[in-house]
């Protein structure tokens, strides 16, 4: 019997340790990380430790899910119904959150999301042209 893998579930190679004191640090694959129990009041969130720097963090560590306390499936929904152009309260009705949750929930993930372009953007390669127009 084949065990059971949940395409949803992001395979340990996926992460790198969050404790910017560790070497390791940003860097994934190193096999320094290990899954060690589950956190959260329904203990339903994966614990990793780092062997290196000796820290354990969640798998939510440094994602806008980082402390949100909906589902999973709750949060993409919300998150998923303010990509499309949704308004704060449409998406609190449609998904059945209070709208200071999709608030909160929105402004947590734009500021993850311009992080990420800013740190993209820093190490992507001028364009030959110029700039664009």
């Amino acid at each position: 019997m084949k065990p059971y893998h949940d395409p949803s579930v992001a395979p340990i190679e996926q992460f790198c340790c969050q404790n910017d004191a560790c070497p390791e640090a940003g860097k994934r694959g190193h096999g320094n990380l290990c899954f060690r129990g589950y956190g959260g009041a329904a203990k339903t969130i994966r614990m990793i430790y780092c062997r290196t720097c000796r820290r354990v963090f969640s798998e939510r560590k440094g994602t806008p899910l980082e402390h949100c306390r909906l589902p999973v499936d709750k949060a993409l929904s919300v998150l998923a119904h303010v990509r499309e152009g949704c308004g704060t309260r449409p998406t609190a009705r449609l998904v059945g959150v209070h709208r200071d949750a999709v608030t909160r929930l929105a402004r947590r993930a734009g500021a993850h999301a311009a992080k990420l372009h800013d740190e993209l953007v820093a190490v992507s390669p001028p364009h030959e042209g110029g700039a664009a127009r």
